[in-house]
């Protein structure tokens, strides 16, 4: 090549190199910035006026005071922004869609599954029906978040996430509510072509036996996390609760213990704050991030705590496609089948992605397709908002009957309530919005899409969901068990009462073994004393029964004559004394194999095999510890920031230790049990008196806060601090009083 070609064609070769950079420079520059301006900003609330008092005691837990209920709304938000406006965000994303725009490619499921289940259209078709003063609440919470961002732009993590607006807020509710009682589950199922796990009621007659298998990740010592609308571990998701009235107690005192079992970061993890309101809202409690009221705890009249029941409240149709797979039948004729395109926002790096999906929808809900056919979801609670009025009302019941009449709006599609009021009346609600199903369908299997006769409209009214009110056992309790076991022997709901179509659960937990056994005893001699039931809430004990003993006689029964080392393991395990309470030397293998075991029970799946997760479980303690049998509460770890204690209890005590991530140096750090406890009661003359703990602190985002893990040590302890519910008491305890209003 001449010397005048080759420079012409390196000039040439450089110009290219330089066009593809500005190209790819300019493809980049667009990636990093089309999504923020692709979003449509979205209306602000109502141009209101807003004033709320935010006074925080020595834990640093807020009180908000306000004249209206709506004024507090404000206060609420405004305050949990201040302890965690970084999670605020992600729940608010969340609403949006664009959470995988703000926690990248792990959250795109839950960007899909909005779009899945039309959260949006179900606000926008349902929001104006919502009373008055509920829209007020939502819009003043709204309002309280958008103060906050105003004030606070560097913290702000997504372009364009504010304003907010009630539709916003509604819009988390609608999202979250149907993951309680397990829509993940078959959703996961249809999505991987994978069969479909077992729904909880009795089998019905005629039907056909199903292997009990789940869409879940192998059994590991680490378990993979995912993301869902409610938080990383959605099958794990639990509580104790427990009732107990005036005549078991040695000074006639009513008591109510809140133990509820969630992640303990995250969006759906549990935040502490008492509201008054000139309009009559006094409550003590805790909410969920995105929340403009309390899901648990007590006014002065009355209070209850929840714990997840997983009734069969999902239904699956096969849709019959026609060629061009855009319609299905139905009632002989071709319907449409309804098809949106959904663009999944997913970030990489300084990137957003966009990646097509498509959301279908038929008659019966929304609709997967796979490689097996197209099937639709109907659920409980579909294309409602009413669980918004329900909470709020239960919130200002002044007496029992106040507390019914708002429970039998069921709005809120699952969940037990336990209930106690300042009138000695307690009781258990297996609260679940149950299909009014025909007869002459299989309801646990998938049911045939092309007949309206197997589309249920409607759900039963509140005097067919199972209740216990006032036994004369003269308590009350639930562990994510079936309500048939409550109140101990002669004192139960009896099945044969309540329809099999229903598909109330069967099933037992060791927490629930554990608790009637314990109450029994302590009920012995006709009265439950204060240190009895604490000493239940807080036992670490496994009954030698039900799955517990099932897995360790599998254990046992293992041929381990190859192994020396899983044959010591196998012979420490025959001496364990059934207790978690860290003293024993065989507690750090017992807590780390029964894991599987109650993670496979409880999701109704297949059992691991024994002798594997005894090899893991030798091979950990090994290598981490040198030996199996190092002391529980050297393994079994509580860390935040700088803080590092030994915590006890397992996967099923009473006191959990529910899941935990396993750290570099091999601890086992929990990240899912006990969470927010409450201990509440009612004195003779009918005044309330509470005491409450936080696994870390009000602050659990906030390093710098001193709230970050300033409940810890008590937590760990056994401990609880008081909650400051009357005002006047408050006085002497606080240390910060603000007002936040928007003029």
């Amino acid at each position: 090549m001449v010397p005048s070609k080759r420079i012409k064609y390196v000039k040439t070769l450089k110009r290219l190199g330089i066009g593809l950079l500005i190209i790819s420079v300019l493809m980049a520059i667009g990636l990093a910035i089309w999504e923020p301006m692709t979003v449509e900003e979205a209306a602000a609330p109502p141009d209101l006026s807003y004033e709320a008092r935010i006074i925080r005691d020595e834990f640093g837990v807020p009180h908000i005071f306000g004249k209206t209920d709506a004024d507090v709304a404000y206060g609420v938000a405004y305050a949990h922004a201040e302890d965690d406006f970084s999670t605020l965000q992600e729940v608010t994303a969340m609403t949006r869609g664009r959470m995988a725009t703000l926690n990248g490619a792990a959250s795109a499921p839950i960007d899909y599954i909005a779009a899945l289940l039309d959260v949006r259209g179900t606000v926008t078709r349902k929001y104006d029906d919502l009373p008055e003063d509920v829209r007020l609440l939502l819009d003043g919470y709204a309002s309280g978040l958008n103060a906050y961002a105003e004030e606070h732009p560097e913290e702000i993590r997504l372009t364009k996430l504010f304003p907010v607006n009630g539709q916003d807020i509604a819009a988390g509710f609608v999202l979250r509510s149907p993951f309680f009682f397990g829509l993940n589950n078959p959703i996961e199922a249809l999505v991987q072509n994978k069969p479909l796990p077992r729904e909880g009621g009795p089998r019905l007659a005629g039907e056909p036996p199903k292997p009990s298998i789940h869409p879940l990740s192998p059994d590991k010592i680490v378990d993979e996390k995912k993301v869902t609308p409610v938080g990383p571990d959605p099958d794990e998701n639990g509580s104790n609760a427990y009732a107990v009235a005036p005549e078991r107690s040695p000074e006639g005192k009513t008591r109510l213990i809140s133990n509820s079992h969630q992640p303990l970061r995250g969006n759906v993890a549990w935040y502490e704050l008492v509201v008054h309101s000139d309009e009559g809202w006094d409550f003590a409690g805790a909410n969920f991030p995105g929340s403009p009221f309390p899901f648990l705890g007590h006014n002065k009249y009355l209070g209850w705590t929840n714990t997840v029941n997983r009734p069969d409240l999902v239904d699956i149709y096969k849709l019959t496609l026609n060629d061009n797979k855009d319609a299905y039948r139905f009632d002989g004729e071709w319907k449409p089948l309804e098809k949106k395109r959904v663009w999944l926002k997913i970030k990489f790096g300084p990137f957003v992605i966009p990646y097509p999906q498509v959301a279908y929808r038929s008659i019966h809900g929304p609709v997967i397709m796979n490689d097996s056919g197209a099937y639709a979801l109907r659920y409980a609670g579909i294309d409602e908002l009413d669980m918004l009025t329900q909470y709020y009302r239960i919130n200002k019941a002044t007496n029992f009957d106040e507390w019914q009449a708002a429970m039998a709006g069921q709005g809120v599609p699952a969940t037990n309530f336990i209930y106690a009021d300042a009138e000695g009346n307690i009781g258990l609600y297996y609260n679940a919005m149950f299909p009014d199903r025909p007869e002459g369908y299989d309801w646990r299997g998938v049911l045939p899409g092309d007949s309206s006769k197997a589309l249920w409209q409607k759900t039963l009214p509140f005097t067919r969901v199972p209740a216990l009110v006032n036994p004369a056992s003269g308590y009350v309790m639930n562990s994510n068990n079936t309500p048939y076991i409550a109140a101990g022997p002669g004192d139960e709901l009896k099945p044969d009462n309540f329809a099999p179509l229903l598909g109330i659960e069967d099933d037992q937990t060791n927490r629930s073994r554990r608790s009637i056994a314990l109450l029994e005893r302590a009920n012995a001699d006709g009265k439950i004393s204060d240190a009895e039931l604490w000493a239940i809430k807080y036992d670490t004990g496994y009954e030698k029964a039900g799955y517990a003993k099932d897995w360790l006689d599998r254990i046992a029964a293992l041929d381990l004559k190859d192994s020396a080392r899983l044959l010591k393991a196998q012979q420490l395990l025959g001496q364990w004394d059934w207790n978690l309470d860290g003293k024993g030397p065989a507690d750090a293998l017992a807590l780390m194999v029964l894991r599987p075991a109650n993670k496979a029970h409880y999701n109704r799946a297949k059992k691991p095999d024994p002798r594997q997760i005894l090899e893991e479980t030798v091979d950990h303690l090994t290598q981490y510890f040198d030996r199996i049998d190092p002391p529980m509460m050297d393994v079994l770890r509580m860390r935040q920031g700088n803080v590092d204690l030994p915590v006890d209890g397992g996967n099923d005590t009473i006191r959990a230790s529910t899941l935990w991530d396993v750290e570099e140096d091999g601890r086992l750090s929990v990240r899912h049990g006990d969470s927010f406890i409450m201990f509440i009661e009612w004195a003779k003359d009918g005044k309330v008196h509470s005491r409450s703990i936080q696994p870390f602190g009000a602050a659990t985002t906030r390093p710098d806060s001193p709230h970050y893990t300033d409940q810890m040590q008590l937590f760990v302890d056994k401990k609880l601090k008081p909650v400051w519910f009357d005002p006047k008491d408050l006085e002497k305890h606080k240390t910060s009083d603000k007002e936040v209003r928007r003029n």
